[in-house]
């Protein structure tokens, strides 16, 4: 991996060969994360907007040479990334604005973002020879390491909090993963993948914690500003809960700045919902997230339940280094939001995908966006992914079915009153 200079501590600055460590400063422990620093000279000769025009690989695996592995090395067959953006201009012209996009992640194969660190975390576990890949995850991070795993033959092993939602807990235990339902939060779930990884010498794919991850969730900007030409929105809003989906993103863009591919750096808008705002609160009070304590996080959104964010560091700096906003949205008004961006765009998110565009909802209403603005909102999952919390934001919007008898005269009885 000739392309990566080295692995920079976002604490200390201190640089490490990628051979050197295996995931975070050891100095600081768990909180050390670090970032990946590229040769940007020595991509631009192996990739270029040019070549990608002709590349036919539409997945993440069509930005190999930005991503931190071998350029041979073997990638899962699964067709992850490449999710569909959408033009809404009905959503946009009930916002008052002229120019939204949906980008739809909840088409990747297991249903979510997650699918593209998880991506990155198999090639590299298998690039180690790992027997076992770990992870912790409130579900999708699982689900998505489950049926990568599944593709390739990889044993794993899934920490979740015991209430996560069955559909999630079912497509662990159909892709065959060893489940381990914990009792207690995500946070709980997270120690303890921590510890078993280090007793059992299991790969860790955990978020915030292994720094590869931030480079596969990286791909949706890079995409996302392809297929709208390379002219980067103006602000990009996405859900908050551990922070790697909007650090990632702020990567992906910081590269293509470093590539010369757009000339600005669109405004990353953090939604997280009001249980669980930990970085909101920071944002708007000035608190320092290395030292600020764990709050006691519950939401509907339980993908962006985290009571301490672990890849805070660096969310933080997504909002800061490119003038965005933290917003605090209620459950409600993120459970409100799956009927109105399903009905406005076709697109059918989990609460943790509405969110996002509860937050623009939100930003609209308190005058933080321009009608002129180009903005993209990120579904990071699938409403089938939690049907209950679609169900009570369909209840919320007052929208019920009607029962009829199988004859035509009560089908009209029935359309009469509509």
């Amino acid at each position: 991996m000739d392309h990566i200079l080295h692995l920079k501590s976002l604490i200390s600055g201190r640089t490490f060969r990628p051979d050197e460590i295996e995931y975070v400063d050891p100095e600081f422990g768990p909180d050390g994360v670090v970032d990946v620093v590229y040769d940007y000279d020595l991509i631009k000769s192996r990739i270029s907007r040019e070549s990608l025009r002709d590349n036919r690989d539409y997945s993440i695996w069509r930005y190999k040479p930005l991503l931190p592995i071998e350029p041979d090395a073997e990638v899962p067959p699964l067709q992850i990334g490449w999710t569909p953006i959408y033009a809404v201009p009905r959503l946009a012209a009930e916002l008052g604005l002229r120019h939204l996009w949906v980008k739809d992640d909840g088409r990747n194969p297991t249903g979510s973002f997650k699918d593209r660190a998880s991506a990155i975390a198999v090639v590299k576990g298998r690039e180690r020879g790992a027997e076992i890949i770990t992870t912790a995850s409130t579900g999708n991070a699982a689900a998505a390491l489950s049926g990568i795993c599944a593709s390739v033959g990889q044993a794993n092993v899934i920490f979740v909090p015991e209430k996560a939602p069955p559909a999630k807990v079912a497509q662990l235990l159909a892709y065959g993963a060893t489940v381990m339902l914990v009792r207690g939060t995500y946070d709980d779930a997270f120690e303890l993948c921590l510890q078993a990884a280090d007793a059992y010498g299991w790969y860790n794919r955990n978020t915030g914690y292994n720094p590869y991850m931030s480079e596969g969730k990286k791909t949706a900007t890079l995409e996302m500003c392809e297929q709208l030409g390379w002219e980067a929105p103006d602000r990009i809003f996405v859900s908050v809960g551990d922070g790697c989906i909007i650090g990632g993103l702020h990567k992906g863009l910081k590269d293509l700045m470093a590539m010369g591919w757009i000339d600005k750096m669109p405004k990353l808008m953090g939604v997280q919902a009001a249980g669980s705002n930990y970085l909101a609160e920071a944002w708007e009070r000035g608190e320092n997230v290395l030292t600020k304590p764990a709050i006691n996080a519950q939401t509907a959104a339980d993908s962006i339940s985290a009571g301490l964010p672990r890849d805070r560091m660096k969310a933080m700096a997504a909002v800061v280094e490119t003038d965005g906003a933290y917003i605090t949205v209620s459950d409600d008004e993120i459970l409100s939001a799956i009927p109105v961006l399903a009905r406005g765009s076709g697109v059918f998110a989990e609460p943790a995908g509405a969110a996002a565009y509860a937050g623009l909802v939100k930003a609209v209403a308190e005058g933080l966006v321009s009608a002129d603005e180009r903005i993209v909102v990120l579904n990071t999952g699938s409403g089938l992914k939690d049907v209950a919390g679609a169900m009570k934001g369909v209840e919320l919007s007052g929208t019920q079915p009607h029962r009829v008898d199988a004859n035509l005269d009560d089908l009209r009885r029935v359309m009469a009153t509509l």
